[in-house]
């Protein structure tokens, strides 16, 4: 079960520290005028975030916590989904760039019990 888990947080720490990267491709896109790429960058961000939410739970119950806030990034998503119901790309952007590329970089990674 150990093993398990440090893959669990492995796989976790990798997608953390690719978020910011992520980040910074779909504020270029969408300054760009690549709305198709961004748009996609942007669903795969949603469905990665909640990936991370299940997995965050998914290690406290095995009594390893991530110290990750899923508050602040339930209000990325309804920003998110704001600017791009409205289609304010600039704003999408500008969040994707300022806030939530910074947000991710301060997040700790999760040593494994074997660290």
């Amino acid at each position: 079960m150990d093993n398990l888990i440090n893959e669990t947080i492995g796989s976790y720490n990798l997608y953390v520290n690719k978020v910011p990267a992520g980040a910074e491709y779909i504020a270029n896109s969408l300054r760009e005028d690549r709305e198709t790429d961004a748009l996609q960058a942007i669903k795969d961000f949603s469905e990665g975030v909640l990936w991370l939410s299940e997995v965050s739970e998914l290690l406290k119950s095995n009594g390893v916590t991530a110290n990750l806030n899923m508050e602040k990034i339930q209000e990325f998503l309804i920003e998110i989904n704001n600017g791009l119901e409205k289609q304010d790309y600039v704003l999408v952007a500008d969040m994707f760039e300022y806030e939530i590329a910074p947000f991710f970089e301060q997040v700790e990674v999760i040593k494994g019990f074997d660290n």
